[in-house]
């Protein structure tokens, strides 16, 4: 074979290797090993487990009988998943309902949700960071690669602890024990996340005030309205401004004299 030839096949044999090579970078998958995984409950229901599991068949798990708005610090590890897109399988639980009678089987409510999540680059150590499964109130997941056990995006607790502090007896009327007491205020928290994406705790803790104690249709007031309009995007400027109006339209509000403008649904 003269020198030509040979440096041609060489050629030729060192593109093919370049085009495998990048072929399979390109298409290669992240994996992630030595995971921890916590949940982030944000629904009115408790969570009781999830797992979540990638299309080669690695599985991670979680979970635990979250209360709403719970989740930080409650941990599981060691797991590995590869790729970018994930099922999650996840169950919740009417705790309201669950308590009606303590004999019968609790209703678990069986959900399944696809979640994408983009390469991250990280360490692969064990203990180094946190897959974070935030579950939302209309049923969606995201996922965040954390190194701490805090940073919950929506704290209901702060919500309830203002309105019962504030409020005393007439936050909680019928004299529910407090997980009760505080599961009703989650869920209309829930609410205003669900409407308007209230995730600041002045916002819902305002939310929450005026959904219980002054007009359930407050948001139908002109001048609610126009403050929702006003401080879409910014949070805190809900509760601010809230906290700011005039007695005399807090008034007209309680007592539903006013004309009512079709609230977001």
């Amino acid at each position: 074979m003269t020198n030509s030839k040979f440096l041609k096949r060489a050629s030729l044999v060192v593109l093919a290797l370049m085009f495998i090579a990048g072929y399979e970078a390109f298409f290669s998958e992240p994996t992630y090993g030595g995971l921890s995984v916590e949940g982030f409950n944000y629904t009115p229901y408790n969570l009781s487990e999830f797992v979540i599991r990638d299309k080669h068949g690695n599985r991670a798990s979680g979970g635990g009988d979250l209360p709403p708005s719970a989740g930080e610090g409650s941990l599981s590890c060691c797991y590995k998943l590869k790729g970018t897109d994930f099922t999650v399988e996840w169950e919740v639980y009417d705790a309201d309902e669950a308590i009606k009678d303590l004999y019968a089987p609790i209703k678990k409510i069986h959900k399944t949700t696809l979640v994408h999540l983009p390469p991250v680059k990280r360490s692969d150590r064990a203990g180094d960071d946190v897959l974070g499964l935030h579950f939302y109130p209309d049923d969606h997941i995201e996922l965040e690669f954390r190194n701490d056990l805090s940073g919950t995006r929506i704290d209901y607790t702060e919500a309830h602890h203002w309105f019962k502090t504030t409020y005393g007896k007439a936050s909680n009327p019928d004299d529910l024990d407090w997980a009760a007491a505080y599961r009703r205020t989650a869920r209309v928290a829930a609410q205003g996340w669900m409407k308007y994406r209230f995730t600041d705790p002045v916002d819902l803790e305002q939310y929450v005030y005026y959904m219980l104690l002054v007009n359930p249709k407050f948001d139908e007031h002109p001048a609610v309205q126009q403050i929702l309009k006003n401080s879409s995007g910014k949070p805190g400027a809900f509760g601010a401004a809230m906290q700011a109006l005039g007695d005399s339209i807090v008034k007209q509000i309680k007592a539903g004299k006013f004309i009512h403008v079709a609230a977001k649904e």
